[in-house]
């Protein structure tokens, strides 16, 4: 079992930066990730890290302005996010995996994340 803790949501002008923080506790996952979720819309992937091999991966349109990383010590993967735009407002979710899977696709994560809001104006 993987429990998941959000923070670091919240309302930000466009051009703005947050940072997200999502804790694990429990056995350590294979890799973890950010799903995004505006209202109306399905889920959708934004960034993913493998916990041991550190690789990274990105959704097209926050290549550039948006940084996953992890702190191994503290079981926490953080995503900066740069450059904000309007478009960017969404629930944010965490979720960690426990296998070698495609990084885009929610259907292979098996834990997740309370949520956390980020809106951004324009």
């Amino acid at each position: 079992q993987v429990q998941l803790v959000e923070s670091g949501g919240g309302l930000v002008q466009a051009g703005g930066s947050l940072r997200l923080s999502c804790t694990a506790s429990g056995r350590t996952p294979y890799a973890m990730g950010w799903f995004r979720q505006a209202p109306g819309k399905e889920r959708k992937f934004v960034a993913a890290i493998n916990w041991s091999s550190g690789n990274t991966y990105y959704e097209d349109s926050v290549q550039g302005r948006f940084t996953i990383s992890r702190d191994n010590a503290k079981n926490t993967v953080y995503l900066q996010m740069n450059s904000l735009k309007p478009e960017d407002t969404a629930v944010y979710y965490c979720a960690a995996r426990s296998v070698d899977a495609d990084v885009r696709a929610y259907y292979n994560y098996d834990y997740w994340g309370q949520g956390t809001q980020v809106t951004v104006s324009s």
